[in-house]
């Protein structure tokens, strides 16, 4: 369900195109319950950032689940669908406005400088005044942006119709235990060719890439309170020391520690950054 303000910021991603800035900072802190934004597109490059829970955004080429601390980026004129819940914030960036940014959908680590210019960034006006310390805070902003680190947090979705087919089953039900082989029979290849097809589809084998979409789900789940042991049973695990020894493999920690290290963070106090109040034009 979405709130009213977050239909007002749906509506308004529409026009961040015509606004003549290199970035439009826009948020929806009255946003109680689950958000979703269909999938769109504008020319503009995205940044979608929640202050607490997870973002799934989806494109052709994958699915992000986004941790805490982190946000997704999206490039521009990509068509994309996003959803969530909590306090929500995006930010729109000139694809010119600055090098080196990202050229394909990733997820990013949002530091508490990057986190606090940002929530800086949707109190000053849509049109800031230029060659002032409003356009000064954008630049840094954007610097910070750029030196963001990139997270392994995605689900890479093939192309070919039948992986897709895999991708689609396995998205429906992640605790399904069979083979590798009885899957490549139920679309129709030989475990050799679905082997070879991963490898150049999306880079990685069955085994690391279905890893990955359960890593993903878990922190969707644990995040909203979920036990390990809960969601371990419920991804087809025997025991919640198998999960978490996967787990670890992946992100390199285990989910509680993983979790408990962006809480803290998350709630770590931080300097708000003041403008100083006397118009530069």
């Amino acid at each position: 369900m979405k709130t009213a303000k977050a239909d007002l910021m749906v509506n308004k991603t529409k026009d961040v195109d015509e606004v003549p800035r290199n970035v439009v900072a826009l948020s929806a802190t009255s946003v109680t319950k689950d958000w979703e934004f269909a999938r769109h597109q504008h020319r503009k490059a995205q940044l979608i950032y929640s202050v607490r829970g997870i973002i799934r955004c989806e494109v052709e080429d994958g699915v992000w689940i986004v941790p805490p601390l982190c946000a997704v980026w999206i490039p521009g004129d990509l068509l994309h669908s996003a959803r969530g819940s909590g306090e929500c914030y995006c930010l729109f960036v000139e694809p010119a406005a600055v090098e080196n940014l990202p050229k394909t959908c990733c997820t990013i680590s949002v530091s508490p400088l990057l986190r606090e210019l940002l929530l800086r960034a949707t109190e000053i006006p849509e049109l800031y005044a230029l060659g002032g310390s409003e356009e000064r805070l954008i630049a840094t902003l954007l610097d910070e942006l750029v030196m963001a680190p990139v997270e392994d947090f995605y689900f890479p979705m093939p192309r070919d119709p039948r992986l897709r087919q895999l991708a689609d089953m396995l998205l429906a039900d992640p605790a399904e235990k069979i083979t590798k082989g009885d899957w490549a029979s139920r679309i129709g290849m030989s475990e050799r060719s679905m082997s070879r097809y991963m490898s150049s589809e999306v880079g990685m084998s069955f085994g690391r890439w279905r890893r990955q979409l359960h890593v993903m789900i878990a922190l969707q789940r644990l995040s909203k309170g979920e036990s390990v042991q809960l969601v371990a049973l419920e991804l087809g695990y025997e025991n919640a020391s198998g999960f978490v020894t996967m787990f670890r493999k992946v992100v390199g920690k285990p989910p509680a520690r993983y979790l408990f290290e962006r809480t803290t963070l998350e709630t770590a106090s931080v300097p708000t950054i003041i403008l100083p109040d006397h118009g530069e034009a």
